[in-house]
């Protein structure tokens, strides 16, 4: 297994605040230009739908991103949009005064996943702004989050200040399916010196006061991969059934799939994780298990309590889970052909062959084939290296709103466009301001919203976070 974290993680993470005294928001000076023009800039983001297929709007959205650019302060030249298939992608630069240093990069995306109006309370593409709250399709992921940086970029323009290193602010057009840009843009950068991706971390609230009880950013992330189990058969007439059935030998090993777990594993980012987290965690029985597998993973009561989490699965190994099926060509005929998706999320220091080679073993039968069916819409990539200058600008940024917040790393168990980056050398890092409570995250779903609130704090933060790490 390669590396995922080196031990600094421990001294990073010693002297956090309490965890049962939630942090009180600081009075943060106000930017009333920028704290509007995100609210702007993220309604008019989200009215454009950005969705896959006939009729996608990405190209307009990021059209809307360059307007606001140029009149800021880029030149024309300096915003590029590009278009590729039904999509498109910016790249923005920052000209820094010294050209010997690596950009820093802003990472984000302009596309989201489709949202079907008849379903909503609300018209997903009419954004609408309630009781504090802003909703519509992107609202969490991640229209806000993009207007807020890049109206915050604009605002440190507006105030004459002046990066040392150069500042590229872009956005990928497909993360949300083929992530076609996002490989290109990661090539193309390739020489960043760090990218923060606004697309990852972010802070939790606290479900009966509002207030931020953690914040965590993201520095791995598992693999996405996808394998196709197929069994064929000559078939025949369903009247003189044969012992071997291309659907029942598939769904035996479908049966062994799902019960068959992968080993439970720990990097040096997670054990932080679970020694941390478990502070906030409302369920003792949890709680308990997430500080005992911590500290030993081999601990299979421990293990097998986080398993049966929905919230914790995901974080202690390799999960795999079939999610498409299908067989048969006749309702009078022996199936000819059966086939089967199971969509693996695999945890940092494991290749895909790896993956598949257990499956197969898992499976043990002659008559099921096993093939890789991800291509190119992913990749493995390391965890990023801890880098005093990225957690001391995060730690200094997100404590000039909220002193004395708990601070740690997390792992996502999704992907995003780091993991293009992170393959390539690139450290990647998910360190969006953004808070919500748990129960509120509806991002890919219904009704999808984002607290207002976290505005004017993620202007101050941005401000501070981008300056830290250009100057």
């Amino acid at each position: 297994m390669r590396p995922v974290f080196v031990p600094v993680i421990l001294a990073l993470l010693t002297g956090v605040a309490a965890p049962q005294l939630a942090a009180r928001p600081a009075k943060t000076t106000s930017h009333p230009v920028a704290e509007a023009q995100t609210l702007d800039l993220a309604k008019q983001l989200i009215a454009l739908r950005s969705v896959q297929g006939e009729g996608n709007r990405t190209g307009d959205a990021l059209q809307l991103v360059k307007g606001a650019l140029v009149a800021g302060g880029w030149r024309d030249s300096d915003v590029e949009i590009t278009p590729l298939g039904d999509t498109a992608y910016l790249i923005a630069t920052w000209p820094g005064s010294d050209a010997s240093l690596k950009p820093l990069v802003i990472s984000g995306h302009m596309d989201v996943v489709e949202a079907k109006p008849a379903d909503w309370q609300r018209d997903p593409f009419t954004p609408v702004v309630e009781n504090g709250y802003l909703f519509g399709r992107g609202a969490s992921d991640m229209k806000f989050d993009a207007a807020l940086a890049t109206s915050t970029l604009i605002e440190l323009r507006r105030s004459g200040y002046k990066p040392r290193r150069t500042i590229v602010l872009q956005f990928s057009g497909d993360e949300e399916t083929t992530m076609r840009s996002s490989r290109v843009i990661a090539k193309k950068l390739s020489n960043a010196e760090l990218v923060l991706n606004i697309d990852g971390g972010g802070g939790t609230l606290d479900e009966k006061t509002g207030r931020p009880l953690y914040w965590t950013w993201q520095g791995a992330e598992k693999t996405y991969n996808d394998y196709q189990l197929v069994v064929t058969n000559p078939g025949g007439h369903s009247s003189t059934p044969r012992p071997v059935n291309a659907i029942t030998q598939l769904a035996v090993a479908l049966e062994r799939i799902g019960a068959y777990h992968f080993k439970p594993e720990l990097s040096p980012l997670t054990k932080a994780y679970f020694e941390k987290a478990s502070a906030f965690e409302g369920d003792p029985k949890l709680a308990a298990a997430m500080r005992a597998f911590a500290a030993n993973p081999d601990d299979e009561v421990a293990a097998a309590t986080l398993r049966a989490s929905p919230t914790y699965v995901g974080k202690i190994g390799t999960t795999c889970v079939a999610t498409m099926i299908s067989g048969g060509h006749a309702q009078n005929a022996l199936p000819q052909r059966a086939t089967a998706n199971i969509n693996c999320r695999i945890f940092p220091g494991h290749s895909r062959e790896d993956v598949q080679r257990e499956l197969e073993r898992v499976i043990d039968l002659p008559g099921v084939k096993v093939s890789d069916a991800t291509g190119e819409d992913s990749i493995a990539a390391p965890a990023s290296p801890m880098r005093p200058d990225f957690t001391g600008a995060v730690e200094k940024a997100m404590h000039l709103v909220n002193p004395g917040l708990p601070i740690f790393p997390s792992q996502a168990s999704g992907a995003s466009d780091s993991m293009w980056y992170r393959s390539l050398g690139v450290p990647s890092y998910g360190a969006s301001p953004v808070f919500s409570k748990d129960s509120e995250d509806f991002a890919h779903g219904l009704n999808e919203r984002i607290p207002l609130s976290n505005t004017a704090p993620g202007v101050t933060y941005y401000l501070s976070l981008f300056t830290d790490l250009s100057k």
